[in-house]
């Protein structure tokens, strides 16, 4: 709609009557509202999502942070350059790859789940069979070693998972981030994912600053805010005094260790030819295609590896089951 020519405003009400987009309705309204009082876009999505200028990200109890700081930070490049239907596409385009890539993860992880629950509902052997022989003989307190068990087993699953949904999520603190990064950072298959991710984040958010013609060393800065690593953050933040001195970013990004060599590489290319947008599309691009590639290939080595200890806890136990049995039947001769 902006793209035809349709003010900001008007295209927010008619997207408001749209439910399928996934925003609620009373986030437009207050949108519109402030755009209507002489707000900027960058003013009204800071003052919707409790957001200031300089300030870290508060949350208000109607309408949590909507927003990321890497959407807010392209938007205002955007609004800022008069390329906003461009922000938004490049938005779409992103959002609509990372919700493939979670879908088909998903969808390919569905049989693993089902097994898993199917898995721990028959094992033990042991407290299954006295669920079974309490339910048939009606001595139902019997049953409550397997229900208990279940409970247990299943709360943890779900605990640790609705645990995981939390901790990734983008509104919480910097500090727990940082700790969530350091964890993750851990485990080595998916370690190299989150880097290429958020490196192809800062690749996208600074493609769209420069091109806006934002500062050099304010686009670093913003990028840096919205690349999702607390830890690369606070390496070029180190670096921004340099930045304003004259040192070039190809030589502040040489010396990080965060950066992969290739990234150092070619963005130093791309500084002396000129062509630096070109280079950041092209390491865009790139890093997220691997960082995703990454990521579904860690979910599928974890789902082999779910497979793999499912089959020999299961074995352990029948093993046991039978031998138990044969013990029992040898015994009564």
């Amino acid at each position: 709609m902006i793209a035809a020519g349709v003010t900001l405003t008007k295209a927010l009400e008619m997207a408001g009557k749209n439910r399928s987009i996934g925003v609620p309705r009373k986030v437009i309204q207050e949108l519109t509202r402030h755009l209507q009082e002489g707000q900027t876009f960058t003013d009204a999505m800071q003052l919707v999502s409790g957001q200031q200028r300089g300030m870290e990200v508060s949350l208000k109890p109607n309408s949590a942070c909507w927003l990321s700081d890497f959407d807010v930070a392209l938007l205002s490049a955007g609004e800022e350059s008069g390329r906003l239907d461009v922000t938004f596409k490049l938005l779409a385009r992103y959002y609509v790859a990372r919700a493939k890539i979670i879908r088909d993860t998903i969808s390919g992880s569905m049989v693993t789940i089902l097994t898993l629950h199917v898995f721990l509902l028959v094992f033990p052997i042991g407290f299954l069979q006295l669920f079974v022989l309490g339910f048939i003989n009606n001595q139902f307190h019997e049953c409550l070693p397997f229900i208990l068990e279940k409970i247990a087993a299943f709360g943890l699953i779900y605990g640790t998972v609705g645990f995981l949904a939390f901790a990734t999520q983008g509104q919480r603190g910097e500090g727990f981030r940082s700790a969530v990064e350091a964890v993750f950072n851990l485990i080595p298959g998916l370690r190299a994912a989150v880097k290429y991710l958020a490196v192809a984040r800062l690749a996208m958010a600074l493609d769209a600053l420069l091109s806006a013609g934002v500062p050099v060393v304010r686009s670093w800065e913003l990028a840096a805010g919205s690349c999702g690593s607390p830890h690369l953050k606070r390496e070029i933040f180190k670096w921004t005094p340099q930045l304003e001195s004259g040192i070039t970013p190809a030589d502040m990004v040489a010396q990080i260790p965060y950066f992969p060599d290739m990234f150092a590489q070619l963005y130093q290319s791309g500084e002396i030819s000129g062509k630096t947008d070109e280079t950041l599309e092209r390491l865009h691009t790139y890093f997220e295609e691997e960082g995703f590639h990454k990521l579904q290939n860690f979910c599928r080595l974890l789902g082999y590896g779910l497979y793999f200890t499912m089959a020999i806890i299961a074995g352990i136990f029948i093993i046991r089951f039978w031998t138990q049995y044969f013990a029992q039947a040898l015994g009564s001769f």
